[in-house]
């Protein structure tokens, strides 16, 4: 069942323009949430914010956000210093910048929208910014203001609709070459390379969104059924024999890579992509 849209404004590019809404393409729905109770009441427990040298309360009118120049030192800044700053319209995804698909590297794309028209009239002006995007082959480049925050975001064309994703700032992203020129660059041995491919090709199969489920989830459902069920107590789930890892360490790499090739899959080989 599709979702109330998130947000409604609208999508321009130059002098085209129609009206849009976002739906969050992904759910959290479906995790275990936990409420903060007081033990011997039951009682939820509120959180509020305390002064730190008073311990009092302080009153909402009484919060205001500071940037730390030291231990100490703040810089307080009013509603309107933060609105100065904001965009014009927060209602308006302007597409002023192009880039090739690809080119984005996936590590600054944070969380995605489904962009769809709001009305029939927006239809025609929606399909052809998605289809000129989709035959240029590149993806658009706006900024966008949710939750209260200015952000990046990249529009790309999916199917018959449009995905928008936030994208984190570069300033968010780390430069990879620090971590890299700790792996040393050293040639592979052939025959291993040639073991480690054969691996990968009896394991290869089709994607399936059954790879990504969380079995934490359903165990702590479990657990919460049989806890509200006091007649009827349920022991954890034990791990199988099979399931518990091995404790012992294979030191030699070509040892390791030859074992897990002599070992036959049970089944039949699964489908390649």
């Amino acid at each position: 069942m599709a979702v109330r849209p998130y947000w409604r404004g609208y999508l321009k590019l130059s002098l085209v323009t129609c009206a849009v809404t976002l739906s969050p393409a992904t759910s959290e729905g479906g995790k275990v949430r936990f409420h903060t109770l007081n033990r011997k009441t039951g009682d939820r427990i509120r959180t509020r914010y305390i002064d730190s040298s008073s311990e009092k309360i302080v009153d909402d009118d009484d919060q205001a956000k500071a940037y730390a120049m030291g231990e100490d030192d703040y810089v307080i800044l009013e509603e309107e210093d933060l609105d100065s700053v904001q965009l014009e319209s927060a209602r308006t995804i302007d597409i002023d910048e192009f880039v090739e698909t690809d080119t984005i590297e996936w590590v600054y794309f944070d969380s995605p929208y489904f962009v769809v028209p709001a009305d029939e009239v927006g239809e025609e002006a929606f399909t052809v910014i998605r289809e000129a995007m989709a035959q240029s082959n590149v993806v658009g480049v706006s900024r966008l203001v949710l939750g209260n925050r200015e952000r990046a975001v990249m529009l790309q064309p999916w199917d018959t609709g449009i995905i928008l994703w936030t994208l984190r700032f570069g300033d968010e992203v780390r430069d990879e070459d620090e971590y890299w020129e700790k792996v040393d660059d050293e040639k592979v041995d052939k025959k291993m390379l040639s073991m480690v491919e054969q691996l990968i090709e009896e394991r290869t199969t089709a994607w399936s969104d059954a790879m990504v489920k969380d079995p934490v989830q359903d165990r702590l459902k479990e657990i919460i059924r049989a806890k509200a069920k006091p007649s009827k107590k349920a022991k954890p789930k034990q791990p199988a024999a099979d399931e518990e890892e091995s404790s012992s360490n294979v030191i030699d790499l070509m040892a390791a890579l030859k074992k897990s090739l002599e070992g036959k899959p049970e089944t039949t080989k699964r489908s390649r992509r």
